[in-house]
């Protein structure tokens, strides 16, 4: 059996960076095992052809922008955390690394692939849940520079505890993705490494330290490999919101036709439905700094995609967006390097997630405000032409038969 030892890091922490150096000095490993997976590492030593970025036409085609622009402002946050101490985030686990090779010594990569952590995060999650992920990344990205933050106590047991039990409170199914399934996944890859007389040091996240350990000490209540790789299948609450909407504004329809009101009340009802949607997804457009014509496209999409669980008006106002900006594979490599939020909007492919994600908000906020305000606009009491119209139809259906 061989004989490991866990490191616990900061991943921002000149403390971290030097915690790493002495356990390879004093332990002298044979294996260095680190929490990364083969993209990161492959980022980490900057070896661009090995990492494989998806093609923008699958980035357009996927309809997982929002996930996508999570995952840039997650790592633009930390990376902001990084700049504001003077640590390249990771900076431990490129020492390690460094260090391994200088030395001749062995690295295992133990990570789950960042991909599936986070495609299992954003399904996982509640929408309650997205909604507040969603603030608090816009707070952190607008606040975080003057935060006064103290690295070195982040690891820290005390504190580190403390920190998981908030984000939990936070975000249970958030932290199942980002912590304890990987918990069980580091733990699962360092099993195999310790069957032979090897000394195997591991260099994690201290939030880790204590999931990986008490894993490592009673292997069978380890799950399964599969159930920690398989995706996620939820309830499908966008197409289902989706169908209320298109059923709910059929039968207002439906109802004004039958209560004769008059057409003219019904074109009205429709054109108000046109101009709600389409303003606010054109406002979402050129929020996100998207070119006229994008915002156009957006505006001419949302009155029929908000009617289709299927379609988003976002994607139709991104797919104009890349034809105009042009987004290039080394645009990942840009937004990775990005020291601020503007300098990342300068950035064409993150310009066309952009869009796509708030031409969406846009559309869906068109949606709610339609149905809130739609009679006061009509001049008409709901309840009078609710209660007539649906009369109407019965006695109509009651005199076919």
């Amino acid at each position: 059996m061989g004989e490991l030892r866990i490191v616990g890091t900061a991943h921002v922490s000149q403390k971290s960076i030097d915690e790493v150096t002495a356990a390879i000095a004093e332990f002298e490993p044979d294996i260095i095992a680190v929490e990364l997976d083969a993209p990161r590492y492959a980022a980490l030593k900057q070896q661009e052809n090995e990492v494989q970025e998806p093609k923008i036409s699958d980035i357009l085609q996927s309809g997982n922008m929002t996930q996508m622009l999570i995952q840039w402002v997650l790592a633009y946050v930390q990376r902001k955390i990084g700049m504001n101490v003077g640590i390249e985030p990771g900076a431990e686990m490129k020492e390690a690394i460094r260090l391994a090779e200088e030395k001749g010594v062995r690295v295992a990569l133990i990570d789950r692939d960042i991909r599936i952590t986070l495609s299992r995060f954003w399904s996982g999650m509640t929408l309650r849940e997205k909604f507040r992920m969603i603030y608090a990344l816009a707070i952190s990205v607008t606040g975080v520079a003057g935060e006064q933050l103290d690295i070195d106590a982040l690891t820290d047991q005390d504190m580190v505890t403390l920190a998981l039990e908030e984000f939990r409170r936070f975000s249970p199914n958030g932290a199942k993705a980002l912590i304890d399934e990987r918990d069980a996944y580091l733990a699962q890859s360092l099993i195999p490494l310790l069957r032979g007389e090897e000394r195997v040091l591991a260099v994690i996240g201290a939030g880790h330290l204590g999931g990986v350990t008490r894993y490592l000490s009673d292997p069978e209540t380890l799950p399964s490999r599969q159930s920690l790789i398989a995706e996620i299948h939820r309830r499908p609450w966008g197409k289902i919101i989706g169908i209320a909407v298109l059923v709910l504004f059929l039968s207002l329809i439906t109802a004004i036709l039958f209560s004769g009101v008059g057409y003219e009340v019904l074109i009205t009802a429709f054109a108000w439905w046109v101009v709600i949607n389409g303003t606010l997804a054109a406002l979402g457009t050129l929020l996100a700094r998207g070119h006229p014509l994008s915002a156009a496209v957006a505006f001419s999409a949302a009155w029929l995609t908000s009617l289709n669980p299927l379609l988003a008006a976002g994607w139709f106002a991104a797919i104009v967006e890349a034809k105009i900006r042009k987004p290039a594979v080394s645009d990942f490599k840009a937004i990775s390097k990005a020291e601020s939020i503007s300098e990342m909007g300068s950035i064409p492919l993150f310009r066309v997630v952009l869009v796509a994600a708030l031409a969406n908000v846009g559309s869906t906020l068109g949606t709610f405000l339609y149905f809130i305000f739609i009679f006061p606009l009509l001049g008409i009491d709901p309840t009078v032409l609710i209660t007539e119209g649906f009369s109407n139809i019965w006695s109509t259906i009651s005199g076919l038969f």
